[in-house]
């Protein structure tokens, strides 16, 4: 049977501390709820003396949360501790959370106390905690770089005194997980008492090696692992609640562990922390970053798309995404543009779906991401099927709010053999320059009826659709262009309504 696994999360109190992360009481109580409804088992609320601020939002949310433990944190002081009690008694499930740290540096230099005066004001404090509440934690601040031998004797005194759970933070981020899966092995070995209390760990990230560390402390017998959403936390973080509680649910056989927590929920409680705090997930976070589900190479594609498994090892359904995001870009394979396309219901010809290609892969080369937007523009602007007299070449523009707008166009004549034309022009401005140079080329002049340009998609590289209509004698052709540079989508517009004009005036 696997064993049961306790998730302690400490976002509010641990993940609030990170610069920029503070958070209101509605903030806090939102947040709560969501945790709650994620299942974690254990809330930490905050730090209840710190502030009349925080020790408000500790005691609305212990009356709010019903179904996790609401804890307080508390230096190991009476005033701290009744603050805490006085913060959670009106919680279903209330606990106090009590620290002091272990390390010679720590006792040394911030406490200015003896091994033995830590001991006693340890065991003290706890029991001094268990008056008011059952449910008693104890942290042994910076216990991996403490004496092994005087954190078992810490640990058997407070477990004496009435601490429910242990806990064995790695503050700093600075043990390894071999390292710390000893550690946790040695103290369920060298505590007498350690199976009358859970052993939990609290993970910094300073090495990159929070969740390492977290799961090897979970091998070794850890059941109760704290953590925050997003990794978020002081410096460089926490370990972070949806990799560990992803890499026990996706490798059960190497972890055997159970915890309670509803994935489904994940993602949604991700983006509510980003979006409260101010601070975005980066795409490449494991889990919950945007490209944790996103694919864009041709080879990846084709074989996600034949099997998920191939090179997805969970289902974005497990963490509460709708699906994974087949990402449409230069280095897109056929097969995932033309299942893109029926997915938006186009059913193209085999001819139709090579040309489409052809613009697409034009198109991927100027843009990082092709939308669905830019691929119905695509479509729409896939030629009604009409000879081309004039193809656009090039063309060069220079404009300036001190010169006079000069724009140089080159076409490309459909004859019995092909002709270049290329003819200079000024205008009122860039476009009406690169209009007249292109009727200079074609060796007519239009009326210009109307002109609009608009943005397609979003961004930087967006692409522009351009419109224009033109009359000769009595006639109005409309044309049409795309492309991420406006000048370009108008020069093209131009040339496809003169290209349509032409079609369309000569004789059968």
């Amino acid at each position: 049977m696997s064993r049961r696994i306790y998730i302690f999360d400490t976002t509010l109190r641990d993940g609030e501390q990170s610069p920029g992360c503070s958070m209101n009481l509605q903030e806090k109580l939102q947040v709560a709820r969501q945790l709650e409804r994620l299942k974690v088992d254990v809330i930490e609320a905050g730090f209840a003396v710190s502030s009349p601020g925080d020790f408000q939002s500790v005691k609305s949310i212990a009356e709010s949360v019903k179904n996790s433990t609401v804890a307080s944190l508390s230096r190991a002081l009476p005033q701290d501790i009744d603050k805490s009690w006085e913060a959670v008694k009106n919680a279903v499930s209330p606990r106090i959370h009590v620290f002091l740290a272990t390390s010679p540096i720590h006792m040394q230099y911030k406490l200015r106390m003896s091994p033995e005066e830590v001991l006693e004001r340890a065991k003290k404090m706890v029991a001094y905690a268990k008056q008011y509440c059952s449910d008693i934690e104890f942290s042994a601040e910076d216990a991996t770089r403490s004496q092994p031998e005087f954190l078992y004797r810490v640990f058997e005194a407070v477990i004496d005194a009435g601490a429910t759970v242990i806990n064995v933070p790695d503050t700093v981020g600075y043990t390894t997980p071999d390292e710390f899966y000893e550690l946790i092995k040695n103290i369920r070995e060298n505590v007498s008492n350690s199976d009358k209390a859970k052993i939990a760990v609290h993970c910094h990230n300073d090495l990159g090696l929070a969740v390492a560390n977290t799961l090897a402390a979970a091998r070794a017998g850890a059941t109760q692992l704290e953590c925050t959403i997003n990794g978020i936390g002081e410096r460089a973080g926490n370990a972070a609640l949806e990799e560990i509680v992803m890499a026990i649910k996706t490798r059960p056989q190497q972890f055997d562990l159970d915890v309670q927590i509803d994935t489904t929920q994940i993602l949604r409680t991700s983006k509510l922390i980003s979006s409260i705090t101010g601070s975005p997930v980066q795409p490449n976070k494991a889990i919950v970053g945007s490209n944790a589900f996103a694919h864009e190479s041709g080879i990846h594609q084709h074989g996600v798309l034949a099997e998920k498994s191939t090179y997805e090892i969970m289902t974005p359904e497990s963490i509460g995404l709708s699906k994974n995001n087949m990402v449409l870009g230069k280095h897109s394979g056929r097969h995932a543009f033309e299942d893109r396309l029926v997915e938006l219901g186009y059913n193209l010809t085999k001819k139709e779906l090579d040309e489409t290609f052809i613009r697409f892969k034009a198109l991927a080369d100027k843009k990082k991401v092709v939308q669905d937007a830019d691929l119905e523009v695509l479509l729409q602007h896939k030629s009604v099927e009409i000879p081309e007299m004039y193809k656009l070449d090039r063309f060069v523009i220079n404009t300036g709010n001190t010169i006079t707008a000069t724009a140089s166009v080159r076409l490309i004549k459909q004859s019995e053999e092909e002709m270049l034309i290329e003819e200079v022009s000024t205008g009122d401005g860039p476009i009406d320059a690169a209009f007249k140079a292109v009727e200079k080329a074609v060796g007519a002049n239009f009326t210009l009826e109307d002109y609009t340009i608009r943005s397609v998609t979003e961004g930087l590289d967006a692409l522009g659709e351009a419109y224009v209509k033109i009359r000769s004698g009595a006639r109005v052709y409309t044309g049409k262009g795309v492309s991420t540079d406006v000048f370009e989508a108008s020069v093209l517009s131009y040339v496809n309504a003169i290209n349509k004009m032409i079609y369309e005036e000569t004789p059968v």
